[in-house]
């Protein structure tokens, strides 16, 4: 009896574990996204914070461009350029190359590491979209890029050689691949 016990306990924790370690790969965006779970721009830098409930790491690049970071709570990285009055107006979704977290609540209901390639050509079948296999010398090669014009922003999609979505971008104009 005392076995029983003791293994239904074990039981019980593993399961509270697991909820809330799930519980955790969700981002929560819906204050910046329309109805049609596209995000919504111009942002700032503070409401991005605010939303995500997340602290802002101000950085520059090499030729000294000004970039904001966010690193969610559920591992998801969200980072931008953007201007004198902190506006952005472009954003760029990531995982760690490292862990293996399925994030979920990413605008058009997509998630990181769960959305496949299928899924996406199916959601965005309305859209001119572009497919690109992606050579050996990328960050994920053997996979796949999807790009499209989604409303004023080109939306890019990078899935990895097992067609799991690993990347997305939401920008006013095609970012030249050598720029990468």
């Amino acid at each position: 009896m005392m076995i029983k016990i003791k293994g239904f306990a074990l039981n019980m924790i593993l399961l509270l574990l697991a909820t809330t370690a799930f519980a955790q790969n969700k981002v929560d965006l819906r204050t910046m996204l329309n109805k049609n779970r596209e995000f919504i721009f111009p942002q700032t830098v503070d409401k991005i914070a605010a939303a995500l409930h997340v602290k802002t790491d101000f950085y520059e690049d090499a030729n000294a461009e000004k970039y904001a970071k966010w690193i969610t709570k559920s591992g998801l990285e969200l980072y931008s350029n953007y201007g004198d009055d902190k506006t952005v107006n472009e954003l760029f979704f990531d995982i760690p190359e490292d862990k293996f977290l399925v994030i979920e609540g990413l605008p058009f209901d997509l998630a990181m590491n769960k959305t496949t390639l299928k899924d996406a050509l199916s959601k965005f079948s309305r859209h001119q979209v572009k497919q690109k296999k992606l050579d050996d010398g990328s960050a994920y090669p053997g996979g796949t890029s999807l790009i499209m014009k989604t409303g004023t922003h080109f939306t890019t999609l990078i899935f990895d050689n097992k067609n799991l979505l690993k990347f997305m971008s939401l920008t006013t104009s095609l970012i030249d691949p050598a720029v990468n």
